[in-house]
Order: C-alpha cells, then structure tokens, then sequence
C-alpha cells in the first residue's frame, strides 16, 4: 500500500490582479474601521444577506451568506491593525470561482483624506472565460467600494 502524503486543494491563482480603489474625505481609522472588518463586508456590499463567522483572527473563516442563495467560504491569511492591510483566500463558493486571492489595504493621503484598495486575483471555474469573468469582478469590487464612499461621503 502506497504511504500518503501531504496534500492540498488550496492553490494560490494565477492572473492579472484586478485592483478597484477610492479615495473618500474621512481619515484612514474610519476607513479601516469599514472595510478592514473582515466579518464585516455585508455592511458595504448589498447582495451579503449576512455573514457567519469561525474563530477570530489569522486563520479564521467567513462564510458568506448571498441573496440570491449562493455562498462563499473564506479564510483569513493575514492582518495588521497598525499598517491597515489583510489578505484572505476563496476556499469554497458556489459562485463560479475556481480560485481566488484577495487583499483590502488602507492608507493615509492626509488627515482627513485616504484610500481604500481592494486586490483581487482570481481564476473561473470554466477555462477560457476569462474576459467576462474578470470583469464581474471588476464590476462586483468597484460597486462595493462606492457604497463605501455612500457610508462614509
């Protein structure tokens, strides 16, 4: 009998980042305060109905509870409160995602001026449909981060 040895079916993508970003007059703690709760996105993004959480911190997971009945599994990689940055990755939705990567930074552009940018990086489950995939997440980061600016405009 063959020996078993360490697997995994989380794989980092491969890809263009897609990155969406705004720059909203309220200083950088509020910002982060909004878009740096990883438990909280459904606070900036309407098509959330809520968002369930597993543990706290690095290594934690959200999952996330749509309208429209699909969800979305995530887990937290990395955070610093003082540098205002985290990353995360897709480990299961049902939304058409093979893979995917993602970070939410926050700086300064003065006291009461700053931004918020969200990276992605993802990959579709089907092969080859990239371009249109690649811009309903586009779409789906730029409409989150207006209703950022809407909560805090």
């Amino acid at each position: 009998m063959r020996q078993l040895q360490p697997d995994t079916l989380i794989k980092n993508p491969q890809g263009k980042p897609l990155v969406s970003s705004v720059v909203i007059a309220c200083n950088a703690s509020k910002l982060w305060k909004v878009v740096g709760r990883f438990e909280g996105f459904d606070a900036f993004i309407p098509a959330l109905a809520r968002i369930t959480m597993t543990g706290s911190g690095v290594g934690s997971l959200r999952k996330k509870h749509f309208h429209d009945g699909n969800i979305a599994v995530e887990q937290l990689n990395c955070r610093d409160e003082l540098a205002m940055h985290m990353t995360w990755t897709t480990i299961y939705n049902t939304l058409g995602v093979a893979r995917l990567w993602a970070a939410m930074s926050v700086e300064s552009l003065g006291e009461n001026l700053a931004r918020a940018t969200w990276t992605i990086i993802a990959e579709p489950v089907t092969a080859g449909d990239n371009e249109g995939f690649e811009q309903f997440i586009q779409d789906f980061a730029d409409r989150a981060l207006d209703n950022v600016c809407h909560l805090l405009g």
